[in-house]
Order: structure tokens, then sequence, then C-alpha cells
């Protein structure tokens, strides 16, 4: 595919949902050792509610991220769940009026996203959450023009903040409440993320 699409987008919505479905155990696993256990619920829901308006996505890919921003904010009221729609409604506004969007963007939505998103959850790179993964993925983006490529770089550099920020204490959120009790664990956040990724690639 040239370009992202509407019709891209909505293509990838099933096996997206399907993905989120299948790592519903395990992110609650995970956030149930630094927050409240329910971080995969959040996503299975938020999965489900994509499903749900996938044929109505329309062919302005602005409005098609925004439709999916307001679909994953109606179906999860958690905090993780407004950040991303946060993340998506800054992708709309940048995509707007527009029924192709070069994939040599990827990498400026991915900063765009990241900006907005800092500014709603009031977080900062360095404190153990999806901010860092994602700046690390716009950063491992830039210049690539090609999905597979993107995808590819999005995973590597994702694993690699994962590895990197493992043995850091969480600083943001409930996490930062366990204090070092979280050196040594994955931000839930960020595998969260790693889903979303996994979920496109399949």
């Amino acid at each position: 595919m040239a370009a992202l699409t509407s019709a891209g987008l909505k293509a990838a919505l099933p096996g997206l949902a399907a993905h989120l479905e299948a790592q519903a155990a395990f992110l609650n696993e995970a956030d149930a050792k630094l927050g409240d256990g329910d971080l995969g619920v959040t996503m299975q829901r938020g999965g489900r509610g994509l499903l749900e308006i996938q044929d109505d996505l329309p062919a302005d890919v602005g409005m098609a991220f925004m439709r999916c921003a307001q679909a994953f904010t109606k179906i999860s009221g958690s905090s993780y769940g407004t950040l991303l729609a946060t993340g998506l409604m800054a992708a709309a506004k940048a995509c707007k009026g527009r029924e192709a969007v070069p994939w040599s963007e990827v990498s400026p939505l991915l900063g765009g996203a990241l900006e907005a998103m800092m500014a709603r959850g009031k977080g900062a790179l360095g404190e153990k959450t999806v901010l860092d993964v994602l700046e690390a993925v716009r950063q491992a983006t830039e210049g690539l023009e090609e999905p597979k490529d993107l995808l590819e770089a999005a995973l590597g550099s994702t694993d690699t903040t994962l590895e990197r920020m493992r043995d850091a204490p969480a600083r943001q959120g409930r996490a930062r409440m366990f204090g070092e009790k979280s050196v040594g664990l994955d931000d839930p956040g960020m595998l969260a993320f790693r889903a979303l990724l996994e979920g496109l690639k399949s």
C-alpha cells in the first residue's frame, strides 16, 4: 500500500482487535503488579469498540482517526485509554482533509501524538511510561517509507526501550507509588503499546 488510507486502517482493525483480545490476560497480570490490574480489559474493550465502527470509517484519514479515538474513549474510561485517544486526536488533526497520507509522515504524526499525550497526562520522558516508547518509535521510524520497515523499526525500538527502562523506577501514574518495587518490572503501558504494534503486524 502506497500510503496510509482509511481503507487500509479498516483492513487492519480485525487483526488488531483479535490480538488485543489474546493479550488481555497477560496485560492484566502485568498491570496488577504496578496498577489496578485492568489494563488488559481496557485494551480488549478498545479493540471491540474499534470493530464496531470499522464499517463506518470515512474516507478522510483524519476523520477516521477521530472516529477511532471516539470509539476508544466511549468503551474505555481508563486513563490509559484517554491517553491513547488523545494521541489519535492529534493524528486526526494533522491528517484532516486528506484521503491518503504518505508513510513518511508516520514519524511526525507520532511526534505530534507524543506532545499531545505529554500535555494531557502531565508526563515527561524518562519516567518509565508509554511516552518513552513513543519517542523511541518516533526516532526509529524517521525517514522510513515502507509499512513493513516502519513496523519492524517500531517493534525493535519498543523492545529496546522496554529493556533499557526495566531496571529504572516508575515515576509517573499509579506505578510511581510502588517506588523501588517497580525496578525490574516492565511498564504495563509500554507492553500495551507493543501489543498494538503486534496487532497491526498480524
